[in-house]
């Protein structure tokens, strides 16, 4: 339960600060920032636990990757979407308001690839990062997936968003930031980059790198 928690409250306060930032605010290029700086503080704090997900993509490219227990991905899913729902409603009902929310326009083409090549970046680099023996113990994790998150909103936030996680859509949904005619963008999108992602990790990394941890064990190694 407590990995459970742990995606949650992660989940919860990254999407609080897309939707601080995103509505009323004019947080303008702070917004990315703020959103990269949230996602890696929370990895940190909860990457001992729960290996700090925060996104169900990541979640599924973990499993292919063999980090994380099949039983656990559900759950793991699960408390990421309520921990963004709820952060959601949060914003909208008491923080932000009133305040106006214009829905953005993103044309298909341009928003499914833009989700695509950052979701697969993130999912790339977590991988990388965080599982992979050779970067084992290092103390830098957090700060390279909140660094690609921002990245990516930087580099195509206007253009698809910026979600990179099915969380966050369902949470820019909620908020209005996207209307929900369009999640099925981020779900394809997201969810077939972190696939590849998967795969290609897979290929280019030694077999001895794929061995399953055992359920009760945090997903991502963590510093030492």
């Amino acid at each position: 339960m407590n990995k459970y928690i742990a995606e949650f409250v992660g989940t919860f306060f990254l999407v609080l600060t897309i939707g601080c930032t995103g509505i009323g605010a004019g947080a303008g290029v702070i917004a990315p920032l703020a959103i990269g700086a949230a996602l890696m503080v929370m990895v940190f704090a909860g990457g001992h636990i729960s290996g700090g997900h925060y996104n169900p993509a990541v979640t599924l490219g973990v499993l292919i990757r063999g980090k994380v227990q099949a039983a656990d991905v559900v759950p793991y899913m699960i408390a990421q979407c309520v921990g963004a729902a709820v952060a959601a409603l949060l914003v909208t009902k008491i923080l932000r308001a009133g305040a106006p929310v214009t829905p953005i326009s993103p044309h298909l083409g341009p928003a499914m690839l833009a989700e695509f090549l950052f979701t697969f970046a993130l999912v790339y680099v977590v991988l990388n990062a965080a599982t992979a023996e050779g970067t084992s113990g290092n103390s830098f994790y957090g700060l390279a997936i909140g660094m690609t998150v921002m990245t990516g909103a930087f580099a195509v936030g206007d253009i698809s968003g910026g979600a990179f996680n099915p969380a966050v859509a369902l949470g820019i949904s909620v908020m209005g930031i996207s209307t929900w005619a369009n999640i099925w963008i981020y779900l394809l999108a997201d969810f077939a980059a972190a696939i590849v992602a998967a795969v290609i990790f897979q290929m280019i990394n030694p077999p001895m790198q794929s061995t399953p941890i055992a359920t009760d064990e945090p997903p991502y190694e963590t510093p030492q």
